[in-house]
């Protein structure tokens, strides 16, 4: 199986481009990622720049951390519009087989700028992250979670034909102090096969 550093980048699609964050994003990254109705759903959101800045500069985080940019009509450059999570990992097995399951998953997740939303944006960047997981990378599962509340994920993840695994009842505390209801979704990769 290739690692995330072996892919040749940027993943390449009709309207969008995703390759590796670099330190010159990070200011674009936090101008989105501050706004409340993005970062109300992440599992992290650091409060100031600077703080940003140190988490995501971070080697474990810049690993698995990418950019989700889209050309920009008015300046002809590249504008970054989003952000996705990569973190391959091991599945779930048995002590005898556990070698067996080591990088054979990923967990994805994503934000999108506000001003880029219901555009098809975000399906067309993960559906190219899912297809990279399947294909050079040579995983059998993605899977990816959310509070129950963020619809417009959730909806995301049923459209790319992920199947809702999970769905629990407030066991996942939100930073406002409020236990919400969660969803978790999978999808195998002979799933992903089938639907082309």
């Amino acid at each position: 199986m290739a690692e995330l550093s072996d892919i040749e980048w940027p993943l390449i699609t009709a309207r969008v481009r995703i390759r590796p964050l670099e330190d010159a994003d990070l200011d674009a990254v936090w101008e989105f990622r501050r706004l409340p109705d993005v970062n109300r759903w992440l599992g992290r959101a650091p409060a100031t720049r600077q703080a940003f800045h140190d988490t995501y500069s971070a080697p474990e985080r810049r690993a698995i951390t990418f950019v989700i940019e889209m050309a920009d009509a008015l300046s002809g450059e590249d504008a970054i519009i989003g952000d996705i999570i990569i973190k391959v990992g091991d599945a779930w097995a048995q002590a005898e087989v556990a070698d067996e399951a080591k990088g054979t998953e990923a967990e994805l997740g994503w934000a999108l700028a506000p001003g880029f939303t219901g555009q098809g944006l975000a399906t067309e960047a993960v559906s190219a992250v899912i297809e990279l997981c399947f294909g050079p990378l040579g995983l059998r599962r993605v899977h990816a979670g959310c509070f129950a509340a963020n619809e417009p994920s959730w909806r995301l993840l049923e459209r790319l034909g992920r199947r809702r695994e999970e769905s629990s009842r407030k066991t996942a505390l939100h930073r406002s102090g409020e236990w919400m209801d969660g969803l978790n979704y999978g999808l195998l990769a002979e799933e992903w096969a089938g639907r082309r």
